[in-house]
């Protein structure tokens, strides 16, 4: 099978998970020539488009979103971090947008559209100007580079924060090359200049500082663990496979050695699938939602960690090798698990589950 042929091609699906099997083989054998820059990703979205997956915005059933993330992140990270944007910034258009705004959106995704959300600022954060008519400033890593059409910008920052989506077509304001990272490089991240954009061709989206608002903010991250989760197996399949046809799975050590970090990746996985469900339980108080979403977040955070050791010690040298596919699976990997202010998030959840007593059962209370 290559990784070209449209979906209608390809054979029926026999996974049992959200996630087709054709459609996660197909994501998978197109990552190494999407990071060579062989192939472009958004061929790769369009297998996720085909299957239905980008009308999803993780409210309805957010136990099947963590699944689908998960199988998507096994097969092809880089994709998975911008089916990961997508969703995010769907589910803030739909709870902070209007009826038109959201209709709107709906069908521009219908029509091709691929949403982002980009937060991180660069050297000049993205402010309104001193006449309040155009933004100025740009965004840093921000991901899908020519892939995303349209992103949800962050405009100023502290508790007025507000919301901006952006049509981002244009690629002159876009500079890949600022993104020099050894893994995550079919993603096309970068940094955009948005100095000189009349706001009049931006749509504001919700109040100032709802996008601050818990449980959707910090209470969100449960998605990123599902990618760390989804990741981290793909990575330790792929491992496996390649000792058994080296006839080096028989050994107890390696053996021993993938199944302790299998396992916990596995609990990783059902914690991740139960802060998610709890983001969208509304008997929940909202401190616990983002507890439980942040203790998701690091749990799979060390345990993707101690997989890529493993898979090192496991695989030996091949695994550095320039076309390892192990090697390229954990690069993209520890630089997805970098993620920000992973200190204060550890705080925050500390001061909820252990600040008083009876709370330390948070949502399995």
């Amino acid at each position: 099978m290559t990784a070209s042929r449209p979906l209608a091609e390809l054979p029926p699906s026999t996974t049992a998970g959200p996630v087709p099997s054709d459609v996660a083989e197909a994501l998978r054998a197109a990552a190494a020539e999407e990071e060579r820059g062989a192939r472009p990703i958004g061929r790769s979205i369009d297998l996720l488009r085909q299957a239905d997956l980008l009308t999803d915005d993780g409210a309805t059933d957010p136990a099947r979103t963590a699944r689908v993330l998960m199988q998507v992140g096994a097969a092809n990270l880089g994709v998975g971090r911008l089916f990961e944007g997508h969703v995010n910034a769907l589910h803030l258009v739909r709870l902070y947008g209007t009826k038109v705004q959201e209709a709107r959106v709906d069908r521009q995704i219908a029509e091709g559209a691929l949403l982002g959300v980009w937060g991180a600022d660069g050297a000049a954060p993205v402010t309104l100007d001193a006449t309040g008519q155009h933004l100025q400033g740009g965004k840093c890593y921000a991901s899908g580079l020519g892939t995303v059409t349209h992103a949800l910008v962050t405009v100023d920052s502290g508790p007025e924060v507000r919301l901006a989506l952006v049509d981002v077509t244009d690629a002159a304001p876009a500079d890949a090359s600022a993104w020099d990272m050894q893994g995550m490089r079919a993603t096309a991240s970068g940094s955009f200049d948005f100095t000189g954009l009349p706001v009049d061709r931006i749509e504001w989206i919700g109040d100032p500082g709802d996008y601050l608002k818990e449980p959707h903010f910090v209470g969100g991250v449960w998605r990123i663990a599902a990618l760390q989760a989804g990741a981290t197996v793909g990575l330790l399949d792929v491992a496996a496979t390649e000792l058994r046809a080296a006839g080096r799975m028989g050994a107890e050590a390696q053996r021993g050695r993938l199944m302790d970090v299998l396992m916990r990746t596995w609990a990783g996985m059902a914690l991740t699938e139960r802060a998610a469900e709890a983001a969208a339980d509304r008997h929940i108080a909202p401190d616990d939602i983002v507890t439980t979403s942040i203790a998701a977040r690091l749990f799979t955070e060390e345990v993707g960690l101690d997989a890529i050791r493993a898979v090192e010690q496991s695989i030996g040298l091949r695994h550095f090798e320039a076309g390892s596919e192990t090697g390229r699976m954990a690069r993209d990997l520890a630089v997805y698990l970098r993620q920000a202010a992973r200190d204060a998030f550890l705080q925050r959840a500390a001061q909820t589950a252990l600040g008083e007593d009876g709370r330390i059962w948070g949502v399995f209370g």
